[in-house]
């Protein structure tokens, strides 16, 4: 009996650090994303432009997705995502996204995301918490700059802009064929329960004060941009 009891205590304190640790993961991972924006905005003349950055409505970072293969390969990595709402920006929904197309990157590095979702349809197909860019929504490779008052494309082609940063490059990216989905393990490790993407990224909870490091850091990004 005794051996039993303490077989089950074993086991419970197994899954209790395992929970543990995908939680500081989730919360490790708003760390990251907001280091990736300090990083991207804080270079000079390589950041995204701030018309753009000014312009989008919602902002997505993907820390260190996986990539593997010459070219096109597998792809994987988790990100999260906060929208413009009257408040002030939302609480993160947290998402995977799988697959696409990197073009020129080569290797088997990891790469830095970032998605800028420009519209209410782009926003309307995030909120469905499940969407392939591309097909679902139009997606192209973002201007790179401070400024981008020589191109206007930008404001007509996609509802989302892609960047990538890998060994200190930064540059826009062509994501087709990517798949985004929420990230459901994710989400009850950051609230102790689950969270729809609408329920988060429309305002309708309070981000959690483990959100802040990326929120403040997206709200100081886009404050200077509308400047």
């Amino acid at each position: 009996m005794k051996k039993f009891l303490l077989l089950i205590l074993i086991v419970s304190l197994c899954a209790f650090s395992f929970a543990a640790d995908e939680e500081t993961k989730a919360t490790e991972r708003v760390q990251a994303a907001a280091d990736v924006l300090n990083d991207i905005q804080g270079a000079p003349d390589k950041g995204i432009p701030e018309e753009v950055l000014g312009s989008a409505e919602c902002v997505a970072v993907v820390p260190s997705m996986l990539k593997g293969g010459f070219i096109v390969g597998a792809k994987y990595g988790r990100g999260l995502a906060s929208c413009r709402t009257p408040k002030g920006w939302s609480a993160p929904a947290f998402f995977v996204v799988t697959g696409g197309s990197f073009g020129f990157q080569i290797g088997g590095q990891a790469v830095d995301l970032v998605m800028l979702i420009m519209n209410k349809d782009g926003m309307r197909h995030l909120l469905s918490s499940e969407f392939a860019l591309g097909a679902d929504a139009s997606v192209a490779a973002g201007p790179v700059g401070r400024h981008a008052e020589g191109n206007t494309d930008w404001k007509m082609r996609a509802e989302v802009l892609t960047y990538s940063r890998a060994r200190g490059l930064f540059a826009g990216v062509s994501l087709n064929g990517a798949a985004i989905k929420q990230d459901k393990d994710s989400t009850r490790e950051f609230y102790g329960r689950m969270v729809p993407f609408r329920t988060s990224l429309t305002g309708e909870i309070e981000p959690p004060p483990a959100a802040n490091t990326f929120l403040t850091t997206l709200a100081k990004w886009a404050q200077e941009a509308a400047k």
